[in-house]
């Protein structure tokens, strides 16, 4: 397609392949520093008065913000941390945050909830806007972005319990979540809400070669996949080796060893998502021999 050997670009990734990126994630080293609170303001979590604060820190030389929110009156070391990983590449909302908590309902209160906000993408807190510097990188790099600020957060929230760390992701930052659990063995728990699982699969697949064609879709992450990869691919200037790489390192499905405890949530009639990559690693678990309580997957109708 568009002068690419699609076929092989998407053949099936070998054990060397994986064991690459496995290396790789090994010596890459997320430094986090310079934490600051640089607001801070009154929220709620369930019944209980609760504290937003919106920092910044850095990564790399790039400034970074997040946002942390607990309760007000939580004792040392008492509460659960849950990374919150958004959807989407228009960045996150301190709204959105408060919304995501409510999903636990009656117990929002009993957790410490971070979120970052991804490489060159903005927090927005009111009308206020925070933009997060950096070059983006989705689903790949947004694991070091929410890394770093899982790190900071431990260690500047009292509340926090370094030991009881999860993380919830939709869509795109379902990805994220399950690579950052795959990467970080701190995160002992993972709910993923219909994100992409195998970016060397049939959906990818479709999604690459519209792309080389010159119609790339509508889909979060794509205008980065498209000019730092796709493209260069198509004109020559990057490798099927260099580009398979990229693709893997984004795949959770390859490295389902790593996986924690995972609850899989999908829609069959998703649009932008196809259900199929629930399916791919819901069939890799059970290849796998895990089961419930270690793997719960919900398909919805």
């Amino acid at each position: 397609v568009a002068g690419v050997n699609v076929t092989r670009l998407f053949a099936p990734p070998t054990a060397d392949e994986v064991a690459a990126v496995r290396s790789e994630w090994s010596n890459r080293a997320v430094v986090a520093q310079h934490f600051a609170v640089i607001a801070s303001q009154q929220s709620r979590l369930a019944d209980s008065p609760a504290i937003l604060q919106i920092v910044s820190y850095r990564i790399d030389g790039f400034t970074l913000y997040g946002a942390i929110l607990f309760p007000a009156n939580a004792t040392a070391g008492s509460l659960p941390v849950i990374v919150y990983t958004h959807g989407g590449d228009r960045g996150v909302s301190a709204t959105e945050l408060e919304f995501v908590s409510t999903l636990l309902d009656s117990t929002a209160d009993r957790f410490v909830f971070v979120a970052p906000a991804f490489c060159a993408e903005p927090l927005r807190v009111g009308a206020e806007v925070y933009l997060s510097e950096g070059t983006p990188s989705p689903w790949d790099r947004d694991v070091d972005d929410s890394i770093g600020l899982l790190d900071l957060a431990i260690e500047n929230t009292p509340a926090a319990d370094k030991n009881r760390i999860g993380a919830l992701g939709f869509s795109r930052g379902a990805t994220v979540a399950m690579l950052m659990t795959i990467r970080d063995p701190r995160v002992q728990r993972v709910v993923a809400f219909f994100g992409p699982t195998d970016f060397m699969g049939t959906f990818a697949r479709a999604v690459f070669e519209e792309a080389l064609q010159g119609r790339p879709r509508d889909l979060p992450g794509m205008a980065h996949l498209t000019e730092n990869f796709i493209t260069p691919l198509r004109d020559g200037r990057l490798t099927i080796e260099t580009v398979r790489h990229e693709m893997i390192r984004r795949s959770p499905v390859y490295f389902a060893t790593e996986l924690p405890e995972l609850q899989l949530h999908h829609g069959t009639a998703d649009q932008v998502v196809p259900v199929s990559e629930a399916e791919t690693l819901i069939a890799e678990m059970e290849r796998l021999g895990r089961t419930a309580p270690s793997f719960e997957s919900y398909l919805y109708v």
